[in-house]
């Protein structure tokens, strides 16, 4: 028998957990305020999610009033949302330790660009919500009335809100 394939959910899926997530750890998170990770982190914090930046290089460090974690065992077991910035090949051992060591995980969210087939396999068996080859900055945008088209096919990146 197949596996069940990978299908984005739709906005109303989309929608409910947004509005259902409280705290996020942001795997990749970089201090550095031009990367990807940085502002989609920034961002989701200036909307009132809890976000709790993940990255063993800065473990100790203070982003966003929080103390960067160096693996998701170190965050708090309160995480309902992971959020992996990191090539598609280093995905599957990362959502391996959420499932093992974040009780209350429901969402594994892959940033725009970064798809396994593995990790939705792993995440499937455990009943989370899987999310690829998107970004829950865009879609809080978009789905919230607050998408601009700064930085959307303009040749325009830029991280301020």
């Amino acid at each position: 028998m197949d596996s069940p394939r990978y299908s984005p959910p739709d906005d109303a899926t989309l929608r409910r957990i947004l509005q259902s997530t409280r705290t996020i750890a942001v795997f990749g998170t970089s201090p550095d305020p031009v990367r990807p990770s940085h502002f989609v982190a920034r961002y989701l914090s200036l909307r009132g999610f809890r976000v709790i930046p993940v990255n063993p290089g800065h473990a100790g460090e203070t982003l966003f009033g929080e103390t960067v974690r160096a693996s998701l065992a170190d965050c708090p077991k309160d995480t309902d949302m992971v959020d992996i910035f990191r090539r598609s090949e280093h995905v599957p051992p990362i959502v391996a330790e959420a499932i093992d060591q974040l009780p209350q995980l429901r969402t594994i969210w892959l940033q725009v660009g970064v798809e396994s087939d593995a990790a939705f396999a792993m995440a499937q068996a455990r009943g989370l919500q899987f999310i690829q080859n998107r970004c829950p900055k865009i879609d809080y945008q978009r789905l919230f009335g607050e998408l601009r088209m700064g930085g959307f096919n303009t040749g325009v990146i830029s991280s301020s809100l």
